[in-house]
């Protein structure tokens, strides 16, 4: 069933993008629907997890080799949190089908499913590097989710995203203090392992990270402004993401931890300190706003400062109580938000001085909105009151202290107090009285149906829960038991006698009738300062002090200057051969055969090469010389018998003389000229630096015999991996995830030559082809390319095949996917030189869509291994045919991808640099000429 969960979310959420294409905002139909009946297939389970107290799990291979794998995990505590990310996000699409605008929805649909995916796999993730990683994709969603709505999103969307991400680093190097003490990943060990919690400084170190992760994610002080900044979104996104899923993904991490770190000092002062401030400093900025969104956003934070302080004390009482608050502040919160999105669409705003007198209008708006404030306020009998009561009796036994718990029941009195007051600000000023506050403003309409049926859902099910809450006993038991790693039983009920918790429940209540009375009108409060800072103020001080300190320290090496750049690497080459000569060290050099007379026939090459390279003051002349040397690299290769190093190099050069001329033609012809004594001083430096590299490769390398890497690889490679060619598999099959990276980096640098020369004015329009234009000033030079076309013509379609031949036998012979690829490249390069001019050509291939179909091929390559129980793990087999068997493998697949990369950089540098600036092309004068030709071949007059 776990697996089902999460590939379904998969397909969902890679079809909600062509579903958007065809339904527009009305997509969010289907995709609640397929998220409802997953919700409803965890809960068709609840009995076999919660009461019968099975745990569900699933595993496939993802890096076996290292021991990390795809590990989904449900106990008690991830079905509540399951329940939680699938309903209120089933919810949250319905509504998103009448909040947003008809049309289509620019990838609304896709980040919404791919969020829901993120934070499944969260709370399923029995591996803490899969953990990780969901953590961070709910990042990333979060990002792009905030940044939706355009430009004026962007900044709160970065700032957001830098936090968390910070917060993200701390967890990234817990999973890693953990995993390499206990020496699993699984989860569930790691919580079971005792061993690492006896090492007190360890455990403090890595509790403080997960401290600081939970205080980031989830919007603590002094962290929490983030959360009212990210209000910049949607509606829906602040009703799910920052009320009833991510910011709840700090809250799920504190308790999965807590078995660990319940009996850590540092861990309940953290959690309780922290919580409760910002449960009381969430509340006092939620009385001060006037705009509802903020209102609620403020009170989102003080709501989680209470769970995350309950987390803290640790107790299973406490645990019970954060189980039953996350699902109450889940229905409440999200209804509230749901309900600021239909005041704002209805009546036009979102500020209580505009709003009042709504209850006649829109009384299913007012009712679904007192219900969720109240279930917030704690107002009995709303799940709101339940569990605000099992908060005030956990942290009564706060530990530590004995007057830690008694403070810190009384904090969580004031701060529930405060709970109130923007629970009454929020319904009463809004929807009593006798009309709209603005002059002017016509009375608006209840909302639609279908619009009002998610919140009134929400805000339903805590008064429906509140009263039938023996229900959730199994709920909270388990999830409490799963997080203290003790059987636990939870009492849930309305009426518990006359308790301690009782009378903190009324206190609080009459305090914040109170207070509502005095502030409902925001004159109090509103408009005051109450810290001398901003949470987003100090962020882009910080920011901008960071930024600054690295151009400071950029600055040290910032220069267009080579030689200062060269400095560096010159003196640390010089210094390494003077150690290496001086030591007294054998390094089984064979002078004997150290040299052979034709290694001296190119050394003299490379020789005048380099010595007419270097006097030369022509540029094009300079390149030629240097394709001299790399050519006789290539030669060289050839000699030793390397013959795949041979064809990369001499590919290499003949391609990079080629692209290198395209950027030459924008550069002088000539050199500056330089002083003879800096000449001097250079051409010193030059000699020492290649005399010490050149002495280092004779002591490093000489002749020597092969080492045990190269004879393992020649003696296993054709068993391991059916291919003779060692230099071919050890780039397919024994380190695929290095090519791969190296694939994804050629790509990119691809994709950064389009946008830098888009970006920099260089190219007119950005286009991903190039066509032939009749019209163009050279067309006429057509007849001077008569004998390279001809010839071109018919090599053209040799050069293809006979890339297609390296790919097919590298495996087994000198070739591959990289080489193939430079032999392609080689003939489209030839079809450019044959156009008749720089600005025209037939190469009409989609250069970026060859780049992105290359990546693909290979990262589905990789993603068959795991037929075979790994990611880029190659799968063979033997396919016959008339004359025998032949060998097939994915390792193929994968090198076609590199194939289809190398071509599409290729081509993208071709045509990307070939072109010549717009007004350069079609400069003064152009569209005359133009007319002129057009009125030519049509026998007219110009």
């Amino acid at each position: 069933m776990l697996l089902l969960l999460v590939v379904v979310l998969a397909v969902v959420t890679l079809a909600a993008p062509a579903v958007d294409r065809v339904l527009g905002r009305e997509t969010g139909w289907p995709v609640a629907a397929v998220l409802a009946l997953l919700t409803g297939l965890v809960l068709a389970r609840g009995r076999q997890v919660l009461v019968e107290g099975q745990v569900l799990e699933a595993a496939l291979p993802w890096m076996p080799a290292i021991g990390v794998g795809l590990h989904l995990r449900m106990d008690g505590l991830a079905w509540l949190f399951c329940v939680i990310v699938l309903g209120a996000g089933a919810l949250v699409l319905v509504y998103s089908a009448r909040y947003l605008p008809p049309g289509r929805q620019g990838g609304f649909y896709f980040l919404m499913g791919a969020f829901t995916l993120a934070m499944t796999g969260l709370v399923l993730a029995d591996d803490i590097v899969l953990l990780y990683v969901f953590w961070e994709l709910t990042t990333i969603c979060s990002f792009a989710l905030i940044g939706l709505p355009g430009p004026k999103a962007g900044r709160p969307a970065v700032r957001t995203f830098l936090l968390t991400t910070a917060g993200g680093l701390a967890l990234l190097t817990a999973v890693m203090l953990l995993w390499v003490r206990t020496g699993t990943t699984r989860l569930s060990e790691i919580l079971a392992d005792t061993s690492w919690t006896q090492d007190p400084g360890f455990a403090v170190a890595v509790a403080s990270l997960v401290v600081l992760a939970v205080l980031t994610k989830s919007a603590q002080f002094p962290f929490h402004y983030w959360l009212p900044d990210a209000m910049v979104a949607s509606t829906p996104v602040s009703a799910y993401l920052h009320a009833a899923a991510m910011v709840k993904a700090g809250v799920y991490l504190a308790m999965r931890f807590s078995p660990a770190f319940g009996d850590l000092a540092v861990w309940n002062a953290a959690l309780i300190c922290f919580g409760l401030a910002t449960a009381v400093i969430g509340a006092v900025f939620a009385l001060q706003k006037d705009d509802l969104k903020e209102l609620v956003a403020y009170s989102t934070i003080s709501q989680l400062g209470f769970l995350v302080a309950v987390v803290g004390v640790g107790t299973p009482l406490a645990l019970i109580a954060a189980a039953v608050h996350v699902l109450a502040h889940s229905l409440f919160k999200s209804a509230l938000f749901m309900a600021v999105g239909i005041l704002d669409h209805q009546a036009g705003a979102k500020e209580v001085s505009e709003l009042s007198g709504l209850r006649r209008a829109m009384p299913v708006t007012t009712a679904l909105s007192a219900l969720a404030a109240l279930s917030m306020a704690g107002v009995p009998p709303l799940l709101g009151f339940v569990s605000k009561e099992k908060l005030f009796e956990a942290f009564l036994e706060a530990p530590g202290p004995a007057w830690a718990g008694p403070v810190a029941g009384t904090v969580a009195v004031v701060a529930a107090s405060l709970t109130f007051a923007y629970a009454f600000r929020f319904v009463y000023p809004v929807f009593t009285g006798r009309g709209p506050r603005t002059p002017g403003r016509d009375a608006p309409e209840e909302a639609p149906r279908l619009f009002l049926a998610a919140p009134v859902i929400a805000s339903a099910g805590g008064l429906a829960l509140g009263l039938a809450v023996p229900l959730l006993n199994p709920v909270a038991g388990a999830a409490a038991s799963d997080a203290a790693h003790a059987g636990t039983e939870a009492h849930l009920a309305l009426w518990h006698g006359l308790t301690p918790s009782l009378g903190m429940s009324v206190a609080s209540l009459l305090l914040g009738a109170f207070l509502a009375w005095r502030t409902a009108s925001g004159a109090v409060l509103a408009g005051r300062r109450l810290f001398p800072v901003q949470g987003t103020t100090v962020f882009e001080r910080l920011y901008s002090g960071v930024t600054t300190a690295g151009e400071r320290i950029g600055d040290l090496t910032r220069t267009d200057t080579p030689t200062r750049h060269l400095a560096a690497p010159i003196v640390l080459v010089v210094l390494l051969a003077v150690a290496v000569f001086t030591a007294d060290l054998d390094y089984g050099v064979r002078p004997e055969s150290v040299s052979h007379p034709q290694d001296w026939v190119l050394v003299a090459l490379f020789t005048a090469a380099v010595a007419a390279a270097v006097l030369t003051r022509s540029r094009l002349a300079a390149l030629a010389l240097v394709g001299v040397a790399g050519f006789g690299t290539a030669l060289w290769f050839l000699l030793l018998g390397a013959l795949d190093l041979a064809l990369t190099q001499l590919l290499v050069e003949i391609l990079t003389v080629v692209i290198a001329v395209l950027v030459l033609r924008r550069l002088p012809r000539e050199f500056h000229r330089v002083p003879r004594a800096r000449r001097a001083v250079f051409a010193a430096v030059a000699v020492a630096t290649g005399t010490a590299a050149g002495l280092g490769a004779y002591v490093f390398t000489g002749r020597r015999e092969l080492s045990s890497v190269a004879e393992y690889f020649l003696s296993n490679a054709p068993e391991e991996t059916g291919g003779t060619n060692v230099v071919n598999t050890i780039l397919v099959d024994y380190r695929p995830m290095d090519t791969l990276g190296e694939l994804t980096v050629l790509s990119v640098a691809g994709l950064i030559v389009t946008a830098t020369l888009h970006s920099a004015g260089i190219l007119g329009k950005w286009s991903t082809r190039l066509s032939v234009s009749m019209a163009s000033p050279a067309w006429e030079a057509d007849d001077n390319t008569v004998i390279m076309r001809t010839v071109t013509r018919w090599l053209l379609p040799l050069l293809v095949l006979w890339s297609v031949y390296l790919l097919l036998r590298g495996h087994s012979a000198p070739g591959g996917g990289f080489i193939a690829g430079l032999v392609g490249g080689a003939g489209f390069a030839l079809v450019y030189l044959t156009a008749p001019s720089d600005s025209v050509t037939r190469i009409r291939l989609s250069y970026l869509a060859t780049i992105a179909s290359g990546v693909t091929v290979a990262v589905g390559a990789g993603l068959l291994g795991y037929v075979d129980g790994s990611f880029l793990r190659p799968l063979h087999t033997g396919l016959p045919v008339p004359w025998g068997e032949v060998h097939v493998t994915t390792a193929l697949v994968f090198d076609a991808g590199i194939y289809l990369t190398v071509v599409g950089v290729l081509l993208t540098a071709l045509n990307q640099l070939g072109l010549e600036r717009p007004d350069r092309r079609f400069g003064e004068g152009a569209d005359a000429r133009e007319r002129g030709r057009d009125a030519s071949s049509s026998g007219g007059t110009p």
